[in-house]
């Protein structure tokens, strides 16, 4: 291998609905393996949909992350068990405050081994769940996805002050950081202030 070539590294998508993606962005955002988080619109029929146009819940988008990710470095799985995890698959349409179908819980698949992956996870969860509320997430193949605004993009790391990062996402992040420590990037950077 020539001196000044790199190796190149493998990615594959996975795109993830579990309520605000500013949220959503976040908690993937401290992976490790995990190479981009963009937030977006999919699963609607409005072709390049508003933030506005989601938030009415007339459009069958969900918020949704894209996250971009080396399967070398963290496993699909991995993924899902944190997005399980830091969100509420058992409600529907609502997170939170947050109420619309904009908000459900829904995993998109790039290809037919995340579907069947996604599929077996939830029916796991389910058949382990000892509190009785079973998993509503939606599981579909991946059509056109649509990046948010620029405003939405990296928005908890330009807006930590802002009063719904302080009430909401910083107790996400704390629980994500401290259940799942052996998949962050770099657990040191991460910690909530």
């Amino acid at each position: 291998m020539p001196a000044n070539s790199k190796k190149e590294i493998s990615k594959e998508i996975a795109v993830f609905g579990g309520g605000c993606f500013w949220c959503t962005e976040a908690v993937f955002k401290m992976l490790k393996g995990v190479i981009s988080v963009e937030p977006g619109y999919t699963g609607g029929t409005l072709q390049f949909p508003t933030y506005e146009e989601v938030s009415s819940g007339e459009t069958g988008h969900a918020e949704v992350v894209k996250v971009e990710y080396d399967p070398s470095q963290i496993k699909y799985r991995d993924l899902m068990t944190v997005f399980f995890a830091s969100h509420d698959p058992t409600t529907l349409n609502r997170q939170g405050d947050d109420v619309g179908t904009q908000y459900r819980s829904i995993i998109f698949t790039s290809n037919p081994e995340q579907q069947k992956q996604a599929i077996a996870f939830i029916s796991e969860l389910n058949t382990s769940s000892t509190e009785g509320d079973q998993v509503i997430t939606e599981v579909t193949p991946l059509k056109e996805y649509y990046p948010a605004e620029s405003f939405h993009q990296d928005y908890f790391t330009n807006h930590k002050e802002n009063m719904y990062c302080l009430l909401v996402i910083n107790p996400k992040l704390e629980k994500v950081q401290k259940k799942f420590a052996e998949l962050l990037k770099d657990p040191a950077k991460h910690v909530i202030q």
